[in-house]
């Protein structure tokens, strides 16, 4: 049934690489953000024959050698400026996923009728493969790594891209028509999306979160649910049944709908019996493997699996190889990672968990007496469901803040009754703390429940220093 959708040639219709069509040549296009996705999408469109410019409000040597990768590009560089003025003569604006669609440069931009794009909207436009993409406010990283495991224990060469830290575009340099291109995908880049259109796509969750950018849960949410707009019959979407907000996101979708659950049996998708991992896609129905065999832990891994399994075997990978992942699969870095044992306390970097959901799932995980770190950037979210959830668990003894959210975090955790609060200036003061306040048979858990950008450049440097000092202690 599935075999032919995955082993056939999955030609998308839409884009244009495969029809051997090049969009690009001789546009001028300005890019406007020099992370990770603005560098990647300046070589690409180099490589297209565009005649590129790139801007970013910081100098050159903010960036350090991270631009050294154009310096033998035929690149404009407007660095260290609004990027306003660059606009003149340009044919497009492209911009990264940190540039919000209401910022100056993008105001500018429309108001000279010059059209704006996202990187990834660009990119997909110029990837081969068979595409998929997976969103929701947690667990993508997690869903995306094990699907690229997946699709590379069924013999294919699969991309692991977008918000995970390589960008689209330089999975669309890389990707050819016999590949995967499994793609990670924000509320962010979903906001300039128009022709994106992975053939199985999956919205995990919707929790609060990123409300200091998107304003509302009902814009939020519907920028999850945009990750489906260009299907067709044709395709397949994935939703978490147990999750009403996506739940409803079935009304009015063109593509197939498959759910997942750990708590029911769906009609179509995965879904747990007994104990067993099941898929059914139409009369075919397979069982797959024990959840109990999952290597990763935790019922949220279960749920990501669960979504993981219904998109490969929609791409038609055979029950068997997603057995194999699932049973094999570590993990991914800053993710509930275990770093070190030392006087009996484990060390645990979730780094990643940078929103209130995460964490509580976090919490939920802890099966000794643990210290948790809190606290970081402020997205204007509540903290009130994590300290119910924190007073509900006994298991978390003793909570220590950092960062511009710890005095909201305290309000919330006193309002909810717990006073075990300590407070720390920096990562380093934070952990000696935490080994201060553990004991032996315990756990301390960096889960932050915050973005990082108030002490650290991201969550994965966050996760890298905390790793760093737990693993210098004598």
């Amino acid at each position: 049934m599935q075999n032919k959708l995955y082993y056939g040639t999955t030609k998308r219709r839409h884009y244009a690489a495969e029809r051997g069509e090049n969009l690009w040549a001789g546009k001028k296009v300005l890019i406007v953000g020099m992370a990770r996705s603005g560098i990647a999408a300046a070589q690409l469109l180099c490589r297209e024959g565009a005649q590129v410019a790139v801007n970013d409000m910081k100098p050159r040597e903010a960036f350090g050698d991270k631009l050294d990768a154009l310096n033998d590009l035929p690149v404009e560089f407007r660095l260290g400026e609004d990027g306003i003025d660059a606009l003149n003569g340009r044919d497009i604006l492209v911009i990264s996923p940190g540039v919000p669609i209401d910022a100056p440069i993008v105001r500018a931009a429309r108001e000279k009728g010059i059209p704006v794009t996202g990187e990834m909207e660009m990119a997909s436009t110029l990837l081969r493969g068979t595409l998929v993409a997976v969103t929701g406010t947690n667990g993508k990283t997690t869903t995306v790594s094990l699907l690229g495991a997946i699709f590379e224990a069924a013999g294919k060469v699969a991309h692991v891209c977008g918000n995970i830290g390589y960008p689209v575009s330089a999975a669309a340099m890389e990707s050819k028509y016999d590949h995967v291109v499994v793609a990670e995908v924000s509320s962010f880049q979903l906001e300039t999306t128009e022709t994106f259109h992975p053939l199985s796509a999956a919205v995990l969750n919707v929790t609060e979160d990123h409300l200091n950018r998107h304003g509302t849960m009902e814009v939020y949410t519907g920028l999850k649910r945009h990750i489906f707009d260009a299907q067709d019959e044709n395709d397949f979407a994935v939703l978490n049944y147990e999750d009403e907000l996506c739940r409803k996101m079935a009304e009015g979708l063109k593509s197939k709908v498959l759910y997942f659950s750990r708590l029911h049996e769906v009609d179509q998708g995965a879904f747990v019996r007994d104990g067993k991992i099941i898929v059914r896609i139409g009369s075919d129905e397979k069982i797959v493997c024990d959840a109990e065999e999952l290597r990763i832990p935790g019922p949220h891994n279960l749920e990501n699996a669960l979504a993981a399994a219904a998109i490969a075997f929609s791409r038609g990978v055979p029950a068997p190889v997603i057995r194999q992942a699932l049973r094999t699969f570590p993990g991914v870095e800053h993710r509930i990672e275990f770093t070190r044992e030392l006087d009996g306390v484990r060390y645990i970097n979730d780094s990643k968990g940078t929103n209130v959901d995460s964490t509580i799932k976090a919490v939920q995980s802890m099966k000794a007496p643990t210290v948790l770190i809190l606290g970081g950037y402020d997205k204007h979210v509540s903290f009130d469901a994590l300290a119910e959830e924190i007073v509900k668990t006994p298991l978390i003894e003793n909570c220590v803040l950092i960062g511009v959210t710890a005095p909201q975090i305290e309000a919330a955790l006193q309002k909810a009754g717990y006073t075990a609060i300590h407070h720390a200036g920096s990562m380093q003061e934070a952990i000696e703390k935490c080994r201060a306040l553990s004991r032996p048979g315990g756990n301390v858990l960096l889960s932050p429940a915050c973005a990082s950008f108030d002490m650290f450049e991201d969550y994965e440097q966050r996760g890298r220093v905390f790793k760093e000092i737990v693993n210098k202690l004598q």
